[in-house]
Parts: C-alpha cells; sequence; structure tokens
C-alpha cells in the first residue's frame, strides 16, 4: 500500500512538471499585438448636438411686404403686395445603410412647404398663383462619412430636389429639379476639436453657387462648443447639460423654384428664393431618443429674383425682383436621434 501511495504521488509531480512546462514555452504572439489595430476618426466631437434621424417641424412667419410684382406679365405695370403670414411643414428623415468605424453611409429624405398668405392682389397673376398653392421643396440626398485613419476624414454629400408651385402633380417636370453636392477633407486633431474644408455645389441662396465650405466642430470645455459649416449655417452652443442645449447662430437656405405663370416668356417663371435666419434654438430631451426643438428669430431677404430662365442671372432674364420685408419667425419640431 505504501509504494502504491509513493507511485501515485511521483505520477501526480509528473503531470503537475508537464503542464507547468507547456505552459512556460506557450507562444502568446500568435494573438497579435494590441498596440497594432488601426483606430479611425469619428464623425462627431464631445458634447454635439445629436443627430436627428427623423423629424417633423412647424414654421411660421409673420406679415411683411412684397413690393414691385408685376401686375401681369405683358403690362408694364407693378403692385406692392402684402404677404399676412407664411406657414411651413418641414419634415425629414436620415436613414443609417452602413454604420461601422471604417465608413458611415446614410440615405435621406427631405420635405419643405410653405403656404403665403397675401392679401387680396385683384388680376396679378404672380400673386395669386403663390396664394393658391404651397411653395414645395421635396428631394432624396446621400451622406458619406469616410476616415482614413484616426486623424483625417472625407466627408461626401448629394442631393438632389424637385421645386415649384404645382398646381397638380403632372406638373413636375425636369425645369423643377436641382442638383447638389458637397465634398470635404477633413481633420480630427482630438475628440473635442475636428476642421474640415472643401467645395460645394449649392443652391442655397436662390441661384446655383461653386463656393468653398468651411467645416469646424469644437467643444471648448463641459459648457461652451461651437458647429460651423460655413457658409450655410453656425452655431455657438451652451450645455446646459447632455439633454439639454441652447445655440446662438444662423442657417442660410433656400431654392430655385419652378411655376407655370402663362402669359411669361417661356410660359413658366423660376423663383430664386434665399434666406438668412438669425435665431436662437433650444434642444430638449424628451424621453429616450425622442427630443424636441424650438427656434425664434429674423428672417432676413437674402434672395427674391424671379427669372424667366433656369439658373438665370442675367438682367435680360430677369422677370422682377422684390425686396422682401424681414419678418420675426418660429419653428418647433419633434426628432428621433440617433444613439
Amino acid at each position: 500500500m505504501r509504494y502504491q501511495l509513493v507511485a501515485c504521488f511521483l505520477s501526480i509531480c509528473l503531470v503537475t512538471q508537464a503542464q507547468t512546462d507547456t505552459t512556460e514555452v506557450f507562444d502568446y504572439s500568435k494573438f497579435g499585438d494590441a498596440e497594432g489595430v488601426k483606430r479611425y476618426a469619428t464623425q462627431k466631437v464631445l458634447n454635439q448636438t445629436p443627430q436627428r434621424i427623423l423629424s417633423i417641424g412647424y414654421e411660421y412667419h409673420g406679415g411683411f411686404s412684397m413690393p414691385g410684382v408685376p401686375v401681369n406679365p405683358m403690362l408694364p405695370a407693378f403692385q406692392n403686395l402684402q404677404v399676412n403670414s407664411v406657414s411651413a411643414i418641414r419634415a425629414q428623415a436620415n436613414i443609417p445603410v452602413v454604420s461601422t468605424n471604417k465608413i458611415i453611409w446614410q440615405m435621406g429624405a427631405n420635405y419643405w412647404s410653405s403656404q403665403f398668405n397675401i392679401a387680396p392682389s385683384g388680376s396679378n397673376s404672380f400673386g395669386n398663383a403663390l396664394n393658391n398653392h404651397a411653395m414645395t421643396s421635396a428631394g432624396i440626398n446621400t451622406t458619406i462619412f469616410k476616415p482614413i485613419n484616426e486623424k483625417n476624414f472625407l466627408i461626401f454629400q448629394a442631393s438632389a430636389d424637385v421645386n415649384g408651385i404645382f398646381q397638380k402633380l403632372s406638373d413636375v417636370n425636369h425645369q423643377a429639379i436641382t442638383f447638389s453636392g458637397t465634398v470635404i477633407y477633413g481633420w480630427k486633431t482630438s475628440e473635442k476639436n475636428m476642421i474640415g474644408a472643401g467645395i460645394s455645389r449649392t443652391f442655397r441662396a436662390g441661384q446655383l453657387l461653386h463656393i468653398p465650405v468651411l467645416l469646424w466642430n469644437k467643444t471648448f470645455n463641459d459648457r461652451w462648443g461651437m458647429e460651423l459649416l460655413l457658409p450655410a449655417r453656425g452655431h455657438l452652443r451652451y450645455n446646459i447639460s447632455t439633454s439639454n442645449i441652447l445655440q446662438l447662430g444662423f442657417e442660410l437656405e433656400g431654392n430655385q423654384f419652378w411655376m407655370n405663370l402663362p402669359n411669361s416668356r417661356n410660359g413658366s417663371v423660376f423663383i430664386q428664393r434665399g434666406e438668412l435666419k438669425p435665431r436662437i434654438s433650444w434642444d430638449k430631451k424628451i424621453s429616450g431618443f425622442v427630443w424636441f426643438s424650438a427656434q425664434a428669430g429674423l428672417r432676413y431677404n437674402w434672395r427674391f429674383d424671379v427669372t424667366n430662365q433656369y439658373n438665370g442671372k442675367s438682367k435680360d432674364q430677369l422677370f422682377f425682383t422684390s425686396n422682401l420685408g424681414n419678418p420675426m419667425f418660429f419653428n418647433i419640431g419633434l426628432h428621433f436621434v440617433s444613439p
């Protein structure tokens, strides 16, 4: 019995020694080096306002004047119209198609319908058409954020919009379509700062422009930051908390809208509408990923030119131009945001 116990003890020692030797020669290098994993820049900075996936809102402009409107395309007489108000429904969607650390691709759609309430204008054909039918813009867009490495990134954006004053769906035509796009190359120097520069083809000011753009999102501290995409928009941000944000800034928006106008040179005209909106904005989380927003500010008339040709810029293509009054406006909306 004693010899059996000794033999068992020796067997356990040999097995243990074999296991110890195996552990000592195990090659951990086969698992790779964690420091060799490639990292990529993200598309946001700390405390930035949340990205909106689904949005719906209502906007209201107070009364203003619309001077110098031709009474009839065939007559050299002009009339000063009074716009009592403009009410608008706005909706937008930006749905992620691909979202990885190597690329983020989104597809989106937008809708903007403005109803002008114009005081009785008699036989003014332009005023009556604008008063009786909404000025509508609807389109699709795509955005790609492509990080190259931990510091550098590319942004590609393209959109196509149908814009016009349509009496019926069959009025929609190729002349009502506008195309826009932007390319930006940028640097993310830290989790609090990203900056980029590029070029854009845009109708935001009412006419087709090819202009340089500057992207700069920066968080200064836990409270203050800024979000710029110049010249389209720019805001100074104050974070009351991560779910309660105030912003002060501006946005330049607009497009070119087709409208059927009998007796005009080509039977139709193009309204080049551009608006600069200095404003204060408030974004507040309601529950989960649902946020509420409110804006108030001034709608400043950047351009309201009516031309006889697509992207008309010369004087002989101009039907008329109006120096619209500049009313106050407000906007409220509900948004489903990204995590």
